[in-house]
């Protein structure tokens, strides 16, 4: 049934916003550098999974959490890996009850795992929660208003601040093309959609290839992605953005995203271009500045540093067939998903068994930063 549901979707789209796909793209060069680490030494396999993850949370203490890929078609949503065991969070029928396509996850200083459900592409209704991690109960709960996320939008990933007040989300939205960075204000529950016009968040101009091959739908159309991964800067000044195809990563300090009195003129002024970079799905930062990349393209994992210099740290097209998000947790350990999208979207629930397992991997990237992100 979720199969048909969003393959409905998926021509319900192409019929309204014809823009949402394209039959052409170019692709982007490959600006790996010679790796850093050995994959087979300093890459480790944290876990093997039977549907693909999707983002990962990894508290102070040492506890994992992570989405399974809603085009995976899961028959878990969130999971906590309990002992090896892979156990629904906070529990089977409260996913029942609340959840329909949560991807994104992140712990915040105040203890909280933050869920971001995009709602089947605005379908349905898009939400954020928040469980507290000492009682594991639901703190805080938001459905996203029509004007700030709507039909064919997609919330796809976000960071919280490190007050727990301020929350940065990227509607990707790959469907509707209506790209956007939302600012959500935790205390008084409301939300601004900023930078819609900005060239920053719209999607670039690169096909997705994956081991040299275009990644087409339904064996035609090349999807077309805006904003994707964001990233804050651990002194919380930055944050740092990037269309999944668009080969750069953009930035904007903080305080001009939440200077309500801007106009969007004024704030796409602020918008900086830090670095050339591959492809990106996830990235998260480290207390020396450094932004940590994911490539699917290349099969690599990448870091930037402040210069804008990008050193490539893993490479390994049988290992890292998608890597997606990112988080550190205790001791300077960096969790990664690889979620193999190219053997998951659009996929029959054979062809997407045929393909496991999926996994979770983590390494020592040599730089620290605090859990959760």
């Amino acid at each position: 049934m979720k199969l048909l549901t969003y393959i409905l979707l998926f021509l319900a789209i192409l019929l309204l916003n014809g823009c949402a796909f394209t039959f052409f793209g170019e692709k982007l060069e490959d600006r790996s550098t010679q790796p850093l680490f050995p994959v087979e030494k300093d890459l480790e396999i944290y876990a093997e999974l039977d549907y693909p993850p999707g983002n990962i949370a990894v508290s102070p203490e040492g506890r994992v959490f992570f989405s399974f890929h809603p085009a995976g078609k899961p028959s878990i949503d969130i999971a906590e890996l309990v002992l090896n065991q892979v156990v629904p969070y906070p529990d089977k029928d409260a996913q029942e009850e609340k959840f329909t396509s949560p991807l994104s996850l992140r712990i915040d200083r105040q203890n909280r795992l933050w869920v971001l459900d995009y709602g089947a592409h605005g379908f349905r209704k898009i939400k954020l929660y928040a469980f507290d991690l000492h009682s594991n109960q639901l703190v805080h709960e938001f459905q996203f208003p029509r004007n700030i996320a709507g039909f064919g939008s997609m919330l796809n990933d976000f960071q919280v601040d490190a007050k727990g007040k301020k929350i940065y989300i990227a509607d990707t939205s790959a469907l509707a093309q209506n790209q956007a960075i939302i600012v959500y204000d935790v205390e008084k529950k409301e939300a601004r959609r900023l930078l819609k016009k900005d060239t920053s968040v719209r999607n670039g101009p690169y096909a997705v290839h994956i081991q040299g091959k275009p990644l087409n739908i339904l064996g035609i159309f090349k999807p077309k992605f805006g904003v994707d991964s964001i990233a804050l800067s651990r002194d919380g000044r930055w944050l740092y953005y990037a269309p999944l195809n668009g080969g750069i990563l953009y930035r904007i300090e903080v305080s001009a995203l939440n200077n309500e009195t801007l106009k969007e003129k004024e704030l796409g002024e602020r918008v900086e271009k830090f670095a050339e970079i591959t492809m990106s799905d996830g990235i998260t930062t480290d207390d020396a500045g450094n932004i940590y990349i994911t490539d699917m393209e290349n099969a690599a994992i990448h870091r930037v540093d402040q210069a804008g210099k990008l050193q490539t740290l893993f490479k390994d097209p049988i290992k890292l067939r998608w890597p997606d998000g990112f988080s550190f947790g205790p001791d300077g350990v960096l969790y990664l998903t690889d979620s193999a999208l190219q053997d998951v979207m659009m996929k029959s629930s054979r062809q997407i068994k045929k393909c496991r397992p999926y996994y979770i991997y983590r390494f020592h990237p040599g730089f620290s930063a605090a859990p959760g992100h």
